[in-house]
């Protein structure tokens, strides 16, 4: 799993993958690559899979950002250090936005997108975004009991709170704040490229009928309802997830 020098910091990622469209995978608010890692095993005899980890998370350098057009930026850089021309951009809620905002202002470079759990404006709790810096550890506790179906196993839970435990209190907070502000509907109607909007049926972050919406605002998109997960279905049901990708990706796509 390398680092790479970009033009704007040095990134962590990981790789699997030599042949097929690349992929490059995005996590949301809070997190690091590893939220994508079942795709890097379930993908990579059909595409050259990467999973990031933001600036200022996971192994990658700090500062992080306070708005989803910087963090676009950074995606562009990381594509230069990589040698990729174009890739599939593959967002989950954060990362969503991040994958929309990109390929809304280049979409010369993006081939495809995949967005889970995530919407074309994402609204964040007031109580979230002052709770990580007056009391990160119940902020965090609050959020991971909504992220999950009511079903996850305690072991998933726990696994998510220590990942999100790990990101520094005020990047998080960053990354809710631009999360909160992003809103990216008078534009949607722009995007003209494959789309695969992926929703876990019990998902209480970013509900289903938000991400239905997405759908019938991107032209031509198909829409993957993950039975049973919540807002982390690439987590909790990634068999479903890969299914859906793969069939996306041999129905819809051309190679980059």
């Amino acid at each position: 799993m390398p680092t790479i020098d970009t033009a704007v910091g040095r990134a962590f990622y990981a790789a699997r993958g030599n042949a097929g469209p690349a992929i490059l995978c995005i996590h949301g608010a809070g997190g690091s690559h590893s939220h994508w890692g079942h795709l890097l095993g379930g993908l990579d005899d059909i595409a050259r899979v990467y999973a990031v980890d933001l600036p200022g998370h996971g192994r990658s350098d700090p500062p992080g950002h306070a708005s989803i057009p910087g963090y676009a930026e950074f995606i562009f850089a990381l594509m230069d250090a990589l040698e990729l021309e174009r890739a599939v951009l593959a967002g989950h809620s954060m990362g969503g936005a991040i994958t929309l905002t990109a390929a809304t202002e280049r979409p010369s470079r993006v081939t495809g997108l995949i967005l889970a759990g995530s919407s074309a404006r994402l609204r964040v709790l007031p109580s979230l975004i002052e709770g990580l810096v007056g009391d990160p550890e119940d902020a965090i506790d609050q959020m991971v009991g909504m992220l999950y179906a009511a079903d996850a196993p305690a072991e998933l839970r726990a696994a998510g709170a220590a990942e999100y435990r790990r990101c520094d209190p005020l990047v998080f907070r960053d990354d809710f704040i631009a999360c909160d502000g992003f809103d990216i509907r008078p534009r949607l109607a722009e995007l003209r490229l494959p789309a695969l909007v992926i929703t876990g049926t019990e998902d209480r972050m970013v509900p289903p009928k938000l991400s239905a919406e997405l759908h019938a605002g991107l032209a031509g998109a198909q829409l993957a309802s993950i039975s049973g997960a919540g807002h982390m279905p690439m987590v909790e049901r990634p068999d479903q997830v890969v299914a859906a990708i793969r069939e996306w990706l041999g129905a819809k796509m051309v190679p980059s």
